[in-house]
């Protein structure tokens, strides 16, 4: 996909989502939240890819964000923007911490064990029954941010969304796109060159998951509760994934048109076979990786050419 038709259909998909709240009723603008809330993950998680460390750790981070928020309003009473906030700091330093003990890992190594993690968070915060109420989650009784509003919610997503494109664009745009790129695409000749390759796989892998946890509060302040399953959950680490994967990876357009496409499909999917979902997932990214390891943009960039060389 070259760069204007992807400007062109992201400045579309921009007055779109600018415009929805004043025609569309509570039901689209819940599917709206849904897929807007997917692709800042899909966001995030290409963001870190693009240093070539691949995560399965998007869930445990949201969740945590979502219980540090929820938690901080119920334990501390803490405003809700506050918490919101709280949640994205709590999970940066989270990241911060454990980035000192899995990113001297490489490849599959990284993935499992943030994968683990996750499973860890989940656990711990099932256990810790008088603090996070275990299995049962939590409920915030009162101070729900705008009142449950569907409309506001919409709004709140759509920052939450702004925060993710802008960390991405900021990435695409600075010395970090180099740093990481010259990581990804060969570790010793960028050291050689004089990149700290920990410094900036822990900034990106902090940066990512202060806006994982930033979601996760918003989540739980849109919908008022948390329990392990639900925050925890698979589909905050599969469903990103594979819409970046669909889309087309090492970009901020690809996870954009990726999570559209695969957001409708899966509030379509989630009613047709309620338990069934995430298989499909599973076999999207498998088809994606044997056949489109580049995503849609890879086919849509060889149909381009493909015109291009009949007309001329």
């Amino acid at each position: 996909m070259n760069r204007n038709a992807s400007r062109i259909l992201a400045a579309l998909f921009g007055v779109l989502a600018v415009t929805l709240p004043f025609f569309a009723g509570d039901y689209p603008l819940q599917v709206a939240r849904n897929i807007m809330m997917y692709m800042a993950l899909a966001i995030t998680w290409d963001m870190l890819l693009r240093s070539g460390q691949i995560s399965f750790g998007i869930a445990g981070l949201f969740g945590i964000g979502a219980y540090s928020a929820i938690l901080s309003v119920i334990r501390a009473g803490m405003p809700a923007w506050f918490s919101i906030l709280f949640a994205a700091i709590f999970s940066g330093v989270v990241a911060f911490v454990i980035g000192f003990l899995i990113l001297r890992l490489r490849a599959m190594y990284f993935s499992i064990v943030t994968l683990a993690l996750g499973e860890i968070f989940r656990i711990i915060i099932h256990n810790l029954h008088d603090f996070t109420g275990g299995p049962e989650g939590v409920v915030i009784q009162k101070g729900v941010i705008f009142g449950g509003n569907a409309n506001s919610l919409y709004w709140l997503v759509l920052a939450g969304l702004a925060v993710a494109l802008a960390a991405s664009f900021w990435f695409e745009k600075s010395k970090i796109h180099f740093a990481l790129t010259a990581i990804r695409n060969n570790e010793i000749s960028a050291q050689s060159s004089g990149i700290d390759i920990f410094r900036w796989l822990l900034l990106a892998f902090v940066v990512t998951s202060a806006i994982q946890g930033l979601l996760g509060g918003i989540f739980v302040q849109s919908y008022g509760f948390a329990t392990p399953d639900a925050v925890f959950s698979a589909d905050f680490t599969l469903l990103p994934l594979a819409m970046a994967l669909l889309g087309g990876v090492y970009s901020t357009t690809g996870p954009i048109f990726g999570a559209i496409l695969l957001g409708l499909a899966s509030e379509w999917l989630k009613l047709k076979i309620p338990y069934g979902h995430l298989v499909v997932y599973g076999i999207i990214i498998v088809i994606v990786i044997l056949f489109m390891p580049q995503g849609l943009r890879q086919l849509v960039r060889r149909t381009s050419h493909s015109a291009d060389g009949r007309s001329a």
